[in-house]
């Protein structure tokens, strides 16, 4: 079974965590759930800010308002999905007394968000009055 596919399947039931490796000290597994809460954090306000562009400016043009909207409502969902699979890397990574994960998804997320931040500033400074 390939990594991603048993990644996936502890998605649903963690409980099988236990069957790797040695328990880890608890303070590790509660700050990997801490670290868990807050992408989960970071989803919310990215959904929330998609659906604040697309209800509170509602002067943009349609397919400007819609495409902000959707690229930080898609970032929250990747955010959302990234945060259980970062759990459940950390946490087996723990187990095992491997190196943590590393990722790329922090530099595409923070990219995603200043893009259309950018795109938020030009549009609402030189848009129409």
């Amino acid at each position: 079974m390939s990594e991603f596919v048993r990644n996936l399947r502890l998605w649903v039931s963690p409980g099988r965590i236990r069957e790797e490796g040695e328990t880890p000290d608890y303070r590790f597994s509660l700050a990997n759930e801490r670290t868990f809460l807050a992408w989960i954090r970071t989803a919310l306000a990215l959904i929330a800010g998609g659906f604040a562009v697309d209800q509170f400016l509602p002067e943009l043009r349609w397919g400007v308002r819609v495409g902000l909207s959707l690229a930080l409502i898609g970032a929250g969902v990747l955010c959302a999905l990234r945060g259980v699979n970062h759990w459940v890397r950390c946490e087996r990574a723990m187990r095992r007394g491997e190196d943590l994960p590393v990722s790329r998804f922090p530099t595409v997320l923070a990219l995603v968000v200043g893009a259309v931040s950018v795109t938020m500033v030009v549009v609402i400074a030189w848009g129409p009055r």
